[in-house]
């Protein structure tokens, strides 16, 4: 199928705040009812006609798939990412990104609807595997484009030596993020003091292995 062909999702105003409309409601419902809830239900839910609900996010486990998104990057919106994109021009960048980092985490402690999406995804996903394949293939670098955006600066100021990008920003989510979804599907909770120690060994751990590499003289 050539790029001619896809379907666009509508565009505009009217037609973001329907999109906001049925996120809202669907991830409600997802967290209510879990993934098997119908689009009609979500639909009315929203206030939209079921073609809508299509129109916007062409199939169920895609408007999951964007329910999920919405929610894991939320805490990288506004400041946060204006933070993490202004991390090339920052003179202490551990300083930086450990700031970064720590908003970062503290949006994902404090929003457990996070958590529970999750573990709804982890619930699912024996009946509904198309779901873990469709996050696969969205690709962290589109989940968090400010984070990748900020590693290709820092990478062009000769700052970071990161060849693939892709794996990079799948490294520092799983180390500043992973500890708290894993934890939470077991029903237990990570403390501040330990949360403190996660956040500045995974900042040290991802800068030093990403420094420029030395030349030889």
């Amino acid at each position: 199928m050539s790029t001619k062909d896809v379907k666009r999702p509508p565009a505009g105003p009217r037609a973001e705040a329907k999109r906001l409309a049925i996120v809202k409601a669907a991830r409600g419902l997802f967290l209510r009812e879990g993934f098997d809830v119908s689009v009609d239900l979500i639909a009315a839910e929203a206030g939209v006609s079921k073609v809508t609900v299509y129109n916007h996010f062409g199939s169920k486990e895609a408007l999951f798939i964007g329910v999920v998104k919405d929610s894991l990057d939320a805490p990288l919106g506004g400041n946060l990412a204006d933070a993490i994109a202004r991390l090339a021009d920052s003179d202490d960048l551990r300083e930086s990104l450990i700031a970064a980092a720590r908003a970062w985490v503290a949006g994902i402690r404090t929003n457990p609807e996070i958590l529970a999406l999750r573990n709804v995804v982890a619930r699912e996903l024996h009946r509904f595997p198309e779901l873990g394949k469709g996050w696969h293939d969205a690709g962290p670098e589109r989940h968090h484009p400010a984070v990748a955006g900020a590693l290709r600066q820092l990478v062009a100021q000769g700052r970071l030596d990161v060849p693939d990008i892709e794996v990079a920003v799948l490294q520092l989510y799983s180390l500043l993020v992973f500890p708290y979804l894993v934890f939470s599907a077991y029903g237990t909770d990570i403390d501040d003091g330990l949360t403190d120690r996660l956040i500045t060994g995974g900042v040290d751990m991802f800068l030093g292995h990403y420094a420029p590499r030395r030349t030889e003289p």
